[in-house]
C-alpha cells in the first residue's frame, strides 16, 4: 500500500480520541455524571475567571485537503498557521457545517439542522431571502443579553435583515446585493455596510480587509474593553470565483495535482444524478478540463489556483493569534476555525458543493484554547454545526433559550483521552426549503427535491460507516466504509454481507431524525 493511503486510512490510537456522548444513558446516570464532573472539574480555573472570548473563524468552499494540517491534503498545501492551531488544540477529523452557503449559516445561527428552521425563505434573486425574527431567531442575542459584546464581520449571505442592534452589537458586512451589480465581488470592490449605514464600494482584497477589520476588534476598537466578546469573522475565501492575492498568484503553479480515481468515471453503484453533476472531461491533447457549461479551465489550474487562494486565509489566521497575543487575550479566548462546507476537487466527477460524499461537504474544523483545552490531539467524533453552537453555550456559561439539536462537545475538548462511545453525526440537504416547508415540497411536488441538480438527502457518519438516504422515492441508497474506503468509491448498500450495517444505520438513522424532530421521518420508511 502506498505510503499517502496508509496515512489516510489511519485508524486513531488511544492518545487521538474517537468518542462522545453516551446515547442511551438516562440523563442521571453515573457514567455521565461521571462525564460532566471531570468536564466541570477541568473547567474550574477558567469559570472562576472572566467569561471566555469566543473567535469564530469561517471560511467558504474550503476543503480540508486545502489544509496542511490534514493527512489528506494536497500535494503543495502548505498552511503554517492553521497547522500551528491545530497543535495547540484539536483537529477534528469528519466536521459537516451544512451542504451549502445559507443553511450552513442559518444551522450556526440558530442551534438546528435546517429542517426545524422555521420561516427562513428565499424570495426571488439573491439576496432576497427572509425570516421572520420572532419566530427563526438566532443565539448571539441571547450571548447580548448575557454581557457578551457580539460582533459580525464578512459576508453575511442569510436573509436582508442582517439583525445588527438585536443579534451584534457591532456588525461590518457584504451582503451580496445583487441589485448593485455586486454579488459576485468576493474578493475586490465589495459593498458594505456597517451597523446598518451603507458604506459604499470598499476597495482592498477582501481576505486582508476582512483580518484588518477584525485585528482591529480585537485589540479593542468598536466594542468595550470590560466586556467578554464573541466575533464571527466570515471570509469570502475560497468561493468562486477563487481569486487569490496578487502576491500569491502562481505560487503553486508548479505543484503535483493529484487526479482523484473518479473524476472522469466509470462510478458502478453510485446514483444516476451524477451524470448531470459532471464538470470534468478528457481533453484532446490529454488535459483534464472543464465540461460543457462548467468553465474552461484545466483541472490542474483549478486545483494550483484554489491552493494560491487559500494562502492569505492562512496569513489572515496568524495575523488574528498574533493579535490576541499582543492583547494578552490568547489564554481567554475560544478560537475556532472551520469552513461552511468543503468543495468537491474532482471527487466522483463534481466540482461543487452540495452532494453527500466527504470531498464535497466536509469542512475543515480546529478548535484551540491554550491553557484550557487540550494541545496536539486529533478527534474522530464526527460533529456537525448544531454541535458546535451548543459548545459556545457551554463556554460561555450559558443555557439556550430554546431546544437546540446540538450536543456539548466540551468533555471532548478538556478530556480527550477519555473512552467513550462515538455518536452517530446528522447532515442534511434540503435545498433553499427549511422547517415544515421540506416536507411539503416531498409530499406535494416531489420532483423538486433537489437543487444545483442534487437530490435532496440526509446522511449519517458513525465513525465507520456513512449512510446517504435520499428524500424522494426512486434513489437508490449509500453505504460506504470510510475506514477501508476514505474516498467513497464503493457502495456497499445492495451488499448482502453489510446488510447488517445498512439495517442498523438505517435504525440510527431514524433515532437521529426523531430525536431532532425531522417533519419528514414518517416518509421515508426507513424500516425496509
Amino acid at each position: 500500500m502506498p505510503a499517502a493511503r496508509q496515512k489516510q486510512n489511519h485508524i486513531p490510537g488511544p492518545r487521538q480520541v474517537r468518542l462522545q456522548f453516551p446515547r442511551h444513558l438516562p440523563r442521571y446516570h453515573p457514567a455521565m455524571h461521571a462525564l460532566r464532573l471531570l468536564s466541570l472539574i477541568l473547567l474550574l480555573p477558567a469559570a472562576a475567571a472572566a467569561k471566555p472570548n469566543i473567535l469564530f473563524i469561517f471560511s467558504d468552499d474550503q476543503s480540508y485537503k486545502t489544509v496542511s494540517a490534514y493527512p489528506e491534503a494536497l500535494p503543495g498545501v502548505s498552511t503554517p498557521n492553521l497547522d500551528a492551531l491545530a497543535r495547540s488544540g484539536i483537529r477534528f477529523t469528519h466536521a459537516y457545517m451544512g451542504s451549502w452557503c445559507m443553511p450552513s449559516r442559518a444551522s450556526l445561527l440558530t442551534g438546528l439542522h435546517p429542517h426545524s428552521i422555521e420561516t427562513m425563505r428565499m424570495e426571488g434573486p439573491y439576496p432576497g431571502s427572509a425570516y421572520d425574527p420572532d419566530q427563526c431567531r438566532f443565539w448571539p442575542a441571547t450571548f447580548r443579553k448575557a454581557g457578551y459584546h457580539t460582533a459580525q464581520i464578512g459576508k453575511w449571505h442569510t436573509g436582508t435583515d442582517t439583525g445588527w442592534g438585536r443579534d451584534w452589537d457591532y456588525q461590518k458586512v457584504w451582503n451580496r446585493p445583487l441589485h448593485t451589480g455586486n454579488a459576485g465581488a468576493y474578493y475586490e470592490g465589495q459593498r458594505f455596510t456597517e451597523n446598518g449605514r451603507d458604506l459604499g464600494i470598499v476597495e482592498g482584497y477582501s481576505t486582508d480587509n476582512y483580518t484588518d477589520w477584525a485585528c482591529d476588534f480585537i485589540q479593542g476598537k468598536n466594542r468595550p474593553a470590560d466586556k467578554p466578546w464573541y466575533l464571527w469573522l466570515c471570509y469570502g475565501a475560497i468561493h468562486s470565483p477563487t481569486t487569490p492575492a496578487e502576491r500569491h498568484k502562481g505560487k503553486h503553479k508548479n505543484d503535483e495535482v493529484r487526479v482523484p480515481a473518479d473524476i472522469i468515471g466509470s462510478r458502478p453503484g453510485k446514483p444516476a444524478w451524477l451524470e448531470k453533476t459532471q464538470a470534468w472531461k478528457m481533453g484532446p491533447d490529454g488535459k483534464i478540463v472543464g465540461a460543457k457549461g462548467k468553465g474552461g479551465t484545466t483541472f490542474q489550474k483549478f486545483v494550483q489556483q484554489s491552493n494560491d487562494c487559500v494562502e492569505a486565509l492562512d496569513e489572515g489566521v496568524g495575523r488574528l493569534i498574533t493579535a490576541l497575543k499582543e492583547s494578552g487575550q490568547i489564554e481567554n479566548t475560544l478560537v475556532v476555525f472551520t469552513a461552511d462546507q468543503g468543495f468537491a476537487l474532482g471527487e466522483h466527477g463534481l466540482r461543487i458543493k452540495l452532494a453527500p460524499y466527504d470531498a464535497a461537504v466536509r469542512s475543515p474544523f480546529i478548535i484551540s484554547m491554550p491553557g484550557r483545552l487540550a494541545q496536539g490531539k486529533v478527534c474522530a467524533q464526527p460533529v456537525n454545526s448544531p454541535d458546535l453552537v451548543r459548545t459556545f453555550f457551554s463556554f460561555a456559561g450559558l443555557e439556550p433559550e430554546w431546544e437546540m439539536h446540538g450536543r456539548d462537545l466540551t468533555p471532548l475538548l478538556t478530556a480527550p483521552d477519555a473512552p467513550a462511545a462515538i455518536t452517530p453525526c446528522l447532515y442534511e440537504h434540503t435545498g433553499k426549503y427549511y422547517g415544515s416547508e421540506v416536507a411539503k415540497v416531498l409530499r406535494a411536488t416531489p420532483a423538486e427535491a433537489e437543487h444545483g441538480g442534487v437530490p435532496w438527502y440526509v446522511a449519517l457518519n458513525d465513525g465507520r460507516w456513512k449512510y446517504i438516504r435520499y428524500l424522494r422515492a426512486g434513489e437508490i441508497e449509500e453505504l460506504y466504509d470510510l475506514k477501508d474506503d476514505p474516498e467513497e468509491l464503493a457502495n456497499l448498500a445492495a451488499s448482502a454481507a453489510h446488510r447488517p450495517e445498512l439495517e442498523r444505520l438505517r435504525a440510527a438513522l431514524a433515532t437521529e431524525l426523531d430525536r431532532t424532530r425531522a417533519p419528514f421521518t414518517g416518509d421515508l420508511n426507513l424500516a425496509r
